[in-house]
């Protein structure tokens, strides 16, 4: 057992210059060396509470491969992580481990918690960088098929397949990942990541169809009937934006931050000979304030736009990564909290010239427990701009639902599903963003973990 130290600041992660960053789409968070990861991990103090492993959706052992690392056996962590995680390179860069694992840290109570996503990016960074191959497990004879390559459906497909299920995943786009390479940008989530990650999924056996749309292509009623597949798993995300329906939404200029992305980060925009186009503004708005918000607003800046978002609540509010707001900030990016669009402005030709604005403050409490922004009387303003990007939130893809006779969904779209993931249907389960609505990455892997041990579940009641 290694000597953990009980006095040492939490190691900081280093990161690429701002001056530099804001005009490029490198990772912005470098990494650990070997020295800092033993370093940072000797901090944990290997508590009995074990409240860190609680607080991961996942249940990932934080202790195990913490102590793992603090005696140099990187490999041997990573077999730890990998019992529970099946996405942990990208767990350990976009988790938000501050009110979740790291807000659980005993060592946080009265300092710093200890760099456990850094560490968890640090142990499946060196895993990938060794060439291991994941070792395929023995077929059980049984199929599954997983509708969606996000990371619910990569969840449950890797932990069906480490239980031996012949599993085949049908992705509508022409790359799998989902959210991950549509959404989070490069310089937050680099795509040779995820390709990597995808990558040890089929090297436990995992087969991946892409440009496969179910619900229209195929439907699930044929997965489960020609096909041959014994259950199926819907872990379609949550794809479709919502807008706030004010004066001037349809301009030339204004974006969903779902195309602006998928432009972007999908379809590599920013490259000088990429075949799709991306609108080259000047002065852009991003209204909303979650993690997607930070996400568009980081890179409109480095398409060369001054970047403003507009949060109708406070910045105690903001629901964003603080991470990501401290990145965004150093990159030039311009708040205006308690401020809510109420028209977007255009010019004779309907191309988008500002945004109108009313300033707000905060009432009661709503449904949330957050405190209801009201707008204040005679508070306009006009913000210039020729790019309006929302970034609000979105609703699961109405697709599945509508083709799906039998299929209950609730008024937004969600999929109706149990905590194991049981839809109403026999043999169809469903989690993350298509039944909870847009959260984060995690707990969608949480979902597609508990699906799998429910799909079991159920195959393994059949057979018996």
């Amino acid at each position: 057992m290694p000597n953990f130290n009980m006095t040492e600041k939490r190691h900081t992660m280093s990161v690429q210059d701002p001056s530099e960053r804001r005009s490029n789409f490198r990772e912005v968070v470098l990494g650990y060396d070997d020295e800092a990861a033993i370093s940072e991990a000797k901090r944990c103090i290997q508590c009995k509470t074990r409240s860190c492993t609680r607080g991961c959706p996942v249940g990932v052992k934080i202790p195990e491969f913490l102590s793992l690392v603090a005696e140099g056996k990187f490999e041997e962590a990573y077999k730890v992580i990998e019992q529970d995680s099946a996405l942990p390179a990208v767990c350990g860069r976009v988790c938000p481990q501050e009110t979740q694992c790291e807000g659980k840290c005993t060592r946080g109570i009265k300092g710093e918690p200890v760099g456990i996503g850094y560490l968890e990016r640090f142990v499946a960074d060196r895993h990938m960088a060794s060439g291991r191959a994941e070792e395929r497990p023995r077929s059980n004879g049984h199929k599954v098929a997983v509708v969606g390559s996000g990371p619910a459906g990569l969840s449950c497909a890797g932990d069906l397949a480490k239980r031996g299920y012949e599993v085949t995943i049908f992705e509508a786009l022409h790359l799998a990942g989902g959210v991950l390479v549509y959404g989070i940008p490069e310089f937050r989530l680099p795509k040779a990541i995820v390709r990597r990650e995808v990558e040890a999924l089929a090297d436990l056996g995992v087969r991946i169809v892409t440009n496969a749309v179910v619900g229209k292509s195929l439907t699930v009623g044929e997965l489960l009937g020609e096909y041959g597949f014994e259950a199926v798993f819907l872990g379609t995300g949550a794809g479709l934006p919502r807008f706030m329906n004010i004066p001037g939404e349809n301009a030339k200029g204004v974006f969903s931050a779902n195309e602006y992305l998928t432009r972007i980060n999908l379809m590599k925009a920013y490259e000088e000979d990429a075949a799709t186009p991306i609108f080259p503004a000047r002065r852009a708005v991003v209204v909303g304030g979650g993690n997607v918000a930070m996400d568009a607003a980081r890179c409109a800046r480095r398409m060369g736009a001054e970047v403003t978002v507009v949060y109708r609540r406070s910045e105690a509010e903001l629901p964003a990564r603080r991470e990501e707001v401290v990145h965004a900030r150093e990159e030039g990016i311009i708040f205006r909290f308690l401020a809510n669009p109420t028209e977007i402005l255009t010019d004779g030709e309907g191309n988008v010239t500002g945004v109108k604005c009313v300033e707000m403050e905060l009432g009661e409490p709503d449904a949330s427990g957050r405190r209801r922004p009201v707008p204040k009387a005679g508070s306009a303003f006009e913000l210039e701009a020729d790019c309006v990007i929302m970034a609000l939130g979105t609703s699961p893809n109405p697709l599945i639902g509508r083709s799906t006779a039998g299929l209950t969904v609730k008024p937004h779209g969600e999929i109706f599903a149990d905590e194991g993931g049981q839809t109403s249907l026999e043999g169809v389960f469903a989690g993350g963003d298509a039944v909870t609505g847009s959260a984060t990455v995690i707990l969608a892997m949480g979902a597609g973990k508990r699906a799998a041990e429910a799909i079991d579940a159920y195959i393994s009641s059949r057979r018996s």
